[in-house]
């Protein structure tokens, strides 16, 4: 299965990032499937004029990301808290593709405070039916990020393993369920 992880945050020292280099190679060692990550600092997507329903009706400079949109079988929405709710970038990234019908969608969230991005993983649960996808109902809210993984995506806090386990195992359950042409064993 090709798991894309979006990586909401437009900062450029974001400790949300973290997050996403951790959880792409935990997927990548424990499990069959291959993950990657889109990092909305890598594309300079304008507000939304255009949806890009195919990689060939595509501007030449996001073929390559609307390859990777479209061809995904799951994702992971990786986002700081901004106002109480997701990051605008994430939002402008995900408008500008079609519907992600039957897809499997994992909610991670983190903050350096103690809600851990608590209320924009309530956003994102209804954000993600909007998009006809299948949220996973297990979802990773990350409290004081910055003390729990290093800049290089590195766990620093073994007490939040488990929580990452779990979201993980329910993430890919769901998305073989959905996806059962996909189906794989779970490490």
């Amino acid at each position: 299965m090709n798991i894309e992880i979006i990586s909401g945050s437009p900062r450029k020292d974001s400790v949300t990032h973290r997050l996403a280099l951790f959880l792409k190679k935990y997927i990548t060692e424990n499990s069959p499937h291959q993950a990657d990550i889109i990092d909305v600092r890598d594309w300079n997507l304008p507000l939304l004029q255009q949806v890009f329903t195919s990689v060939e009706k595509t501007p030449d400079a996001f073929k390559p990301l609307a390859k990777r949109m479209l061809g995904a079988d799951a994702f992971i929405l990786v986002t700081p808290e901004y106002n109480g709710s997701y990051s605008p970038a994430l939002q402008n990234l995900l408008d500008h593709f079609p519907k992600q019908a039957h897809k499997a969608f994992g909610i991670v969230t983190a903050s350096v405070g103690a809600m851990g991005g608590m209320r924009a993983s309530q956003q994102l649960l209804l954000l993600v039916p909007a998009l006809f996808g299948i949220a996973s109902p297990y979802m990773l809210v990350t409290p004081m990020v910055d003390k729990k993984f290093d800049t290089d995506g590195n766990l620093l806090d073994p007490g939040f393993q488990k929580s990452v386990d779990t979201f993980v195992s329910e993430f890919l359950w769901l998305a073989e369920t959905i996806r059962p042409e996909l189906e794989t064993v779970y490490n």
